[in-house]
């Protein structure tokens, strides 16, 4: 594929995370941060929310599954979860860890066992996608070209 191809791919694929709701200006500001200076930027925050979000969520499923749930353990959980995610932009992930922190204000252990699923998945969906972006980032920069900004999203 042409750099030019592959850049339109990008700005497309892009609006699309935005526009379905996965992603927030807060990742266009990321994007904006990124430059020749630091030309992983982006991956390497994003890497750092993959690792972080896993961790998170198995410690979650952990906790859940005790006899006696810890519901402060679980919500700072969900809080640095939903934290994370804002600051990367994963706008669907970081709404259903707000639905997640009230039901762990209600001390409600089966709610919070459905909405960690609802977040996993989202985490999960997230993740596919970002990925997916990162390698047509890739596929931009292997074959000479640069990575385009969205300025409409930040």
């Amino acid at each position: 594929m042409e750099v030019d191809q592959l850049q339109r791919s990008f700005l497309e694929y892009t609006t699309s995370l935005f526009r379905e709701g996965f992603l927030d200006g807060q990742f266009g500001q990321l994007q904006m941060l990124q430059d020749e200076s630091n030309p992983d930027f982006v991956v390497e925050v994003v890497s750092l929310f993959f690792e972080d979000s896993q961790r998170i969520l198995n410690d979650l499923s952990i906790t859940l599954n005790q006899q006696n749930v810890d519901f402060k353990k679980i919500d700072a959980n969900v809080h640095q979860l939903k934290g994370s995610s804002s600051s990367i932009g994963a706008q669907r992930v970081r709404n259903a860890c707000i639905a997640f922190r009230n039901f762990c204000e209600e001390q409600n252990a089966d709610a919070c066992r459905r909405c960690l699923q609802q977040v996993k998945q989202e985490y999960l969906l997230v993740k596919e996608k970002l990925e997916a972006l990162i390698r047509l980032e890739q596929q931009i920069v292997a074959a000479g070209g640069v990575i385009p900004m969205l300025n409409e999203f930040s």
